[in-house]
C-alpha cells in the first residue's frame, strides 16, 4: 500500500529529473495531476527543508545540491554495489553490451546497477526499474537457485502475463527450465519479454539474498555473438563472489 505523501514527493523528484528546468507551482500540479493546494503544502514544505529553492521571484522551483549530497552519501554506503560497480563496469567494456544488476523484490526483478552500453542501439533502462519475474534473464537465474517448492510458491502467486509468443507463462513450463539453467550456471531470454531484447544471466549469494548480473541487448546482435557471452558473464560473478564472500 501506497503513502499518498511519500508517493507525490517521489513523483516530484521524478518531474525535475524528467523535465530539467526550474517550474512554477500551476505547472508542478498539472504535471503532478494534484490539487495546487496540495502541491503548494509539498513545495512549501521541501523548500523549508533546503531541498528546493525559488530560482527568482514567480520565476519557479528547482531542486537544489541538497538532494544530490544525500544521494551521493547514501550511494557511498551501498553494502553490495559499492563493491561489485567496479566488476560490472569490466563486464561491460568486455562485452560491450548492457550489464544489470537485480534482485528479486515483491515478486519483481529490482534493478539495483546498470552499466549502459556504449553502442548506439542498446538496451536502456534505468535503476529502479520493475519487471516481470517470469519474463526476465535475472529473475530466472535465481529461481533455478531455489529449491522447487520455494520458486513453484513465488511463481503461483504470479500474473504471468504474455508479452511475446516466447514467453512462459505456466508455472510447470517455467519450472521445467530450470534444470538446465542450474547445470549450465546461467538463465537466458531471446525474445520471450520483447520480441527485440536478447539476455542471459547469472547468480550469487550475498548476506543470505540471492543477486544476479544480466548482459541484455539488441536480440539479433545478441544472437550473432551468444557463445561469447557465458564465460566473461561466469567469469565477473566469480570475481563478485571472491570479493563479497572470500571464505
Amino acid at each position: 500500500m501506497e503513502v499518498k505523501l511519500v508517493a507525490r514527493t517521489l513523483d516530484l523528484i521524478e518531474v525535475f529529473a524528467q523535465e530539467r528546468r526550474a517550474l512554477s507551482l500551476t505547472e508542478l500540479a498539472r504535471l503532478l495531476d494534484i490539487p495546487m493546494s496540495s502541491c503548494l503544502g509539498l513545495i512549501r514544505t521541501l523548500h523549508a527543508r533546503g531541498y528546493l529553492y525559488e530560482v527568482r521571484k514567480r520565476g519557479g522551483y528547482y531542486p537544489t545540491k541538497r538532494l544530490l549530497a544525500a544521494a551521493t552519501r547514501i550511494d557511498s554506503g551501498d553494502p553490495l554495489v559499492s563493491l561489485v560497480e567496479e566488476h560490472l563496469h569490466l563486464l561491460q567494456r568486455e562485452v560491450d553490451e548492457t550489464v544489470v544488476l537485480g534482485k528479486l523484490e515483491g515478486g519483481r526483478v529490482l534493478y539495483l546497477c546498470v552499466v549502459e552500453s556504449s553502442q548506439p542501439i542498446r538496451y536502456s533502462t534505468q535503476v529502479g526499474e520493475l519487471r516481470p519475474l517470469h519474463a526476465n534473464s535475472i529473475g530466472q537465474a535465481i529461481l533455478a537457485r531455489l529449491p522447487e517448492a520455494e520458486a513453484r510458491e513465488i511463481l503461483g502467486g504470479l500474473e504471468m502475463r504474455r508479452f511475446t509468443e516466447l514467453t512462459l507463462c505456466t508455472v510447470d513450463d517455467y519450472l521445467a527450465r530450470l534444470p538446465a539453467v542450474r547445470e549450465r550456471g546461467w538463465s537466458e531470454n531471446l525474445g520471450e519479454s520483447s520480441d527485440d531484447l536478447a539476455a542471459l544471466a547469472c547468480a550469487f549469494n550475498f548476506s543470505g539474498e540471492w543477486y544476479a548480473v544480466s548482459v541484455a541487448g539488441p536480440l539479433p546482435r545478441m544472437r550473432q555473438r551468444w557463445q561469447a557471452f557465458p564465460a566473461p558473464l561466469l567469469a565477473c560473478v566469480a570475481r563478485i563472489v571472491a570479493e563479497v564472500d572470500p571464505a
